[in-house]
């Protein structure tokens, strides 16, 4: 039924949302929109909370995902099982299941959220359902993949919430 999914959604390509589709999905290349705006919320000291909240998050995140999931399930992709596809990006070299792009875009959310930023969190959502998206366009995941990034960005991203308040609360009592 996935693959079925996956080839309904080979009909609508065009060449203008290959490129597009190419180009949203790798701004989810190794989390590096996500890192970015790390780096710029810990530069400003007004969102410096959000930015070490979103670093912890991201963190749990690669150790869930990257670290424990996918060695773990070791999920062959899409294009490995229907190798008539054509890719349009690079082909992946680690395992599919959860999307490492759709759980780091969602740890984000996340993240952004429970910590309050209000506005940031809209747009970074809109940013994550189009690279979880383009993942499933171009092929290189299956619909349970993304949906295992969803669940596990958002898992990491309550988790990082909550493990900088944990750390927090401790070392303020050492003081």
């Amino acid at each position: 039924m996935e693959i079925e999914i996956l080839s309904m959604l080979q009909k609508i390509r065009t060449p203008l949302l290959d490129i597009f589709m190419s180009n949203i999905t790798k701004l989810g290349n190794a989390g590096i929109v996500w890192i970015l705006l790390t780096i710029v919320l810990l530069l400003i000291p007004k969102t410096r909370k959000s930015g070490l909240i979103l670093a912890a998050a991201l963190i749990v995140d690669l150790i869930l995902c990257n670290g424990i999931l996918k060695p773990l399930i070791a999920r062959i992709r899409p294009f490995d099982v229907n190798s008539a596809i054509q890719l349009i990006v690079a082909k992946p070299h680690d395992y599919s299941f959860p999307s490492g792009h759709t759980a780091a875009s969602f740890t984000a959310v996340m993240a952004l959220y429970l910590v309050g930023e209000k506005k940031l969190w809209k747009i970074a959502l809109v940013f994550a359902v189009l690279i979880a998206f383009s993942r499933l366009y171009l092929y290189v995941h299956y619909p349970t993949d993304v949906l295992g990034g969803i669940i596990t960005g958002a898992i990491a991203g309550y988790i990082g919430y909550k493990l900088t308040f944990i750390v927090q609360s401790k070392y303020r009592k050492k003081l």
